[in-house]
């Protein structure tokens, strides 16, 4: 039997890739993973974390408006302070980076900082040269962002690099029209920023029920953010005096401080040498692997969004669970991709699981609706004029919740609960049956018409 330096490495500690190598040690293999920036990933380095701690700063903007129709004084000009509330920011991904780190080594796991690429089907090689052998190498180096092929495109920034501004740019144009797009341009906005939303189709969120991006649509723009649609680069000037000038398609140029690109992100595979264990890869460069995560190459595995399923972290987790749960700890899982539930963290923010009204009526063919347009409470006395709309969607034939989809308030709270009684098939009866919980916005999900 051949003797490798290791049972497992791991290429890559994010969140699948660190799952996969603490759960792996604790079954009692002998763990390396490989890290060449920062152990923890997209999610806790420039992803999720930093981002949802953004989106509390900024909605401290609305709430603090708000107060006032509370009783509260307060200023009517606040000061914000960027670099503050970035530094704690970083505080506390820092934090949470030892954390993961902590957590790996508590584990029995070794950790590398170095790049690693594949150099066979049991062998990898690091940055410095060095050549380390395991019997199965996991692939879980994730995805980053696309940035559009156009002139000039140097002079934008990504999500990765949005974090790290000087300052909340006066203006900013942020092209996509995706989830990351969306939060950012809440987030911008709300810290003071003019926001113009820069999309090459006519929809927003496309994936999301029609009616709910509609609803964020609406509100977005009532709240002054703007949108040109049908548009794609032409180009990006930098002026002398450091302002950029963006030549788009379908409409007149516009001149903003900062361009940042969210079109997209695609599997880190790269120049991960995977061709040369015979390591097959789709044409967006994702690692094709089957529903035990095994690769072309019997002795490499691949989880995350290095693979392009669902690009969300939790699926990472889970996905990195279900492999050492597999081959080390006797257990046989799979990971079910049905009825996951997403949250947008946009200003306000949505919460959906199961199937849009457009998919249910594609795929079950008999659907019943049942929706709740309300103005929340704590808007109503704010004299915020900022409707929350929430939706389910049923199978007509067995009364059966197949989606829920929500804009408002807490939606992504909300939606998690709501997502085990749609992952567990439960019927509307079962919804009406239950008491709603008043004065609450999660009520309506028991009260809707």
């Amino acid at each position: 039997m051949a003797e490798y330096d290791y049972d497992l490495f791991v290429i890559g500690a994010g969140s699948g890739g660190t799952r996969a190598a603490r759960v792996a040690a604790a079954h009692g293999a002998r763990v390396a993973v490989a890290e060449e920036y920062r152990v923890g990933g997209t999610c806790v380095i420039r992803g999720c974390v930093p981002k949802k701690l953004l989106v509390y700063g900024a909605h401290f903007a609305e709430d603090l408006k708000d107060a006032q129709r509370f009783g509260w004084k307060v200023p009517d000009a606040p000061e914000f302070d960027w670099k503050c509330l970035t530094t704690n920011v970083f505080a506390e991904v820092d934090r949470i980076n030892q954390a993961y780190t902590t957590t790996i080594g508590n584990a029995g796991g070794e950790i590398i900082h170095q790049r690693a690429t594949v150099s066979g089907p049991n062998e990898v090689t690091l940055a410095d040269g060095t050549k380390k052998t395991a019997s199965t190498i996991l692939i879980a180096v994730g995805a980053h962002p696309v940035v559009p092929e156009c002139p000039g495109h140097e002079h934008g920034i990504t999500s990765n690099e949005a974090f790290h501004l000087d300052a909340v740019p006066r203006r900013i144009l942020i092209a996509g029209a995706g989830y990351i797009a969306n939060e950012f341009a809440g987030i911008f906005h709300q810290l003071g920023s003019h926001v113009i939303l820069m999309n090459r189709s006519k929809e927003i969120l496309r994936g999301y029920d029609l009616q709910i991006r509609d609803r964020l649509l609406q509100i977005s723009m009532m709240k002054g953010l703007e949108f040109r649609f049908d548009a794609t680069f032409q180009g990006i000037e930098r002026g002398e005096d450091g302002c950029l000038t963006v030549s788009m398609s379908n409409h007149e140029p516009v001149t903003v401080d900062t361009v940042m690109f969210a079109t997209g992100r695609l599997p880190n595979t790269r120049g991960l040498g995977l061709e040369s264990a015979g390591v097959e890869v789709d044409e967006l460069g994702a690692i094709k692997v089957d529903a035990d995560n095994r690769s072309t190459c019997p002795s490499i595995y691949a989880v995350g969004d290095v693979t392009n399923r669902i690009q969300l972290t939790p699926i990472a987790i889970r996905e990195g669970q279900a492999f050492a749960d597999n081959l080390y700890g006797g257990k046989a899982t799979r990971v079910d991709y049905d009825c996951v539930p997403s949250a947008v963290f946009s200003h306000p923010p949505i919460g959906a699981v199961g199937m849009t009204e457009a998919e249910a009526r594609q795929k079950l063919g008999s659907v019943r609706v049942y929706s709740s347009d309300f103005r929340p409470m704590k808007n109503v006395l704010a004299n915020r004029d900022e409707r929350a709309l929430y939706k389910m969607v049923c199978d007509g034939e067995t009364d059966r919740v197949v989606g829920i989809h929500m804009i408002g308030p807490d939606c992504p709270e909300i939606i998690q609960a709501a997502a085990v009684a749609v992952k567990a098939g439960l019927t509307k009866a079962q919804f009406d049956a239950c008491v709603a919980l008043h004065p609450t916005m999660a009520e309506e999900l028991v009260l809707l018409k």
